[in-house]
């Protein structure tokens, strides 16, 4: 006999003794069941049930996960705003504007409050006739020509400036045409939150003015002042306020009193052209 042969027996004989067996228990015989008697069923053991399992994909289209919702909203204003500011401001459907955020996976019941309410009453959404949604800016303005309009009416007016975070929302390629208008606008930073606002740079406003005059103009302290104060200090100077040259308030309208004087009016007595005839009778006749 092969040696090799033996060796491999001699092996799996090891292994076998090696390795643990489990007895099966005998199964016990079924009682016999009497008729008679009413049948006990045994209470069956409740079994734990796993509910299913959460999907991620599910759990986006969840009717109640509001903060998912308002997270697709979020990331679509912000792409519309993106590519308003790129010069693309062509409108787009609700299926191509998920397809630009990546976010096709939505539900439907997302889409359905994408379409008939989240988008509509969003104030940065515009709705075009045919269902198509844009980017609503604050100022409608498409170069350099209408942002210096734009400024200029604003000057004319009296209306002062225009936030700069406000012209870079609204202009496409912003900083482009910032910079081409930089001898016909004005930077000013607000002191209060430190933001700046863009004037319109009027030439015609600009005339020589004495230094003198101008000393004494800065040296002139009115912080804590209001307009109120200013007038009666330059009353007290005599100096006249330029209150009256400002814009007129329409007079109230007077009201005519009712006339006090109004004839009274006579309610007519009954029957006063037959008081001769009348007689009364009593109740002893």
């Amino acid at each position: 006999m092969d040696p090799a042969l033996l060796r491999e027996r001699e092996l799996f004989k090891k292994r076998a003794l090696t390795t643990p067996t489990v007895e099966k228990k005998k199964r016990e015989p079924e009682k016999e069941v009497n008729r008679d008697e009413p049948s006990k069923k045994k209470p069956k053991s409740s079994s734990v049930s796993s509910g299913p399992k959460l999907d991620m994909v599910n759990y986006k289209t969840m009717s109640g996960s509001s903060q998912y919702k308002f997270g697709v909203l979020a990331k679509i204003v912000k792409h519309m705003k993106a590519r308003h500011q790129d010069g693309d401001d062509h409108p787009l459907t609700l299926e191509e504007i998920l397809d630009e955020t990546n976010q096709l996976d939505v539900g439907s019941k997302v889409k359905q409050w994408l379409q008939t309410e989240a988008l509509i009453k969003n104030p940065k959404i515009e709705v075009m006739p045919d269902g198509r949604f844009c980017f609503k800016a604050l100022y409608r303005i498409k170069d350099k020509k209408s942002l210096l309009r734009l400024l200029k009416q604003q000057d004319l007016k009296g209306l002062g400036g225009i936030l700069l975070e406000d012209i870079q929302e609204s202009l496409p390629h912003c900083d482009k045409h910032l910079k081409s208008l930089q001898n016909e606008i004005l930077f000013i930073t607000r002191p209060l939150d430190k933001k700046k606002i863009v004037f319109y740079n009027d030439k015609t406003a600009q005339f020589p003015i004495d230094d003198e005059f101008q000393k004494l103009w800065r040296a002139v302290a009115v912080d804590a002042m209001d307009d109120q104060k200013i007038d009666e200090y330059l009353e007290k100077q005599g100096i006249r306020s330029m209150q009256d040259h400002g814009p007129k308030k329409p007079a109230p309208i007077k009201r005519k009193k009712p006339n006090a004087r109004r004839k009274q009016f006579k309610k007519p007595r009954d029957n006063e052209h037959l008081a001769d005839v009348l007689e009364t009778y009593d109740d002893g006749k």
